[in-house]
């Protein structure tokens, strides 16, 4: 009998830290654009999504179209938010032009999350 070993990915992180200012954000017209359930990524959003999703918007300033180091799709570790809310993050959207240094955690509206913490740290993870 052959027995498979099974390599799980593990996820490592990086050197790098940066240091951001954590908000909340919710798939609805006032706090996104017209289309609130897709992200800049072209990711949807279902319509019964919560925080548990882990899904985030950094400030462009920290993504790679605008000069910064994170892409789409990066998985980030988040540290200093809460302890229900930190974790490993995907990016899949992007905030307002007049952010700088910032993070926005996708939650749902009846979570009732308010969230602005100031120096929450995020670093880039790498799969193994």
């Amino acid at each position: 009998m052959l027995k498979h070993a099974v390599k799980a990915k593990k996820l490592v992180t990086h050197a790098l830290t940066y240091t951001v200012t954590a908000t909340a954000y919710q798939a609805v017209p006032g706090q996104t654009d017209s289309e609130p359930f897709i992200t800049a990524d072209n990711s949807r959003i279902k319509p019964h999504y919560g925080s548990k999703k882990r899904w985030m918007a950094l400030s462009r300033d920290l993504l790679k179209p605008w000069g910064g180091p994170f892409k789409f799709g990066d998985k980030v570790r988040v540290r200093g938010i809460s302890p229900k809310l930190d974790g490993v993050y995907t990016i899949h959207d992007t905030m307002n032009r007049r952010h700088h240094h910032c993070m926005d955690v996708l939650t749902h509206p009846s979570e009732k999350y308010d969230i602005f913490q100031k120096g929450v740290k995020i670093q880039p993870l790498a799969m193994m």
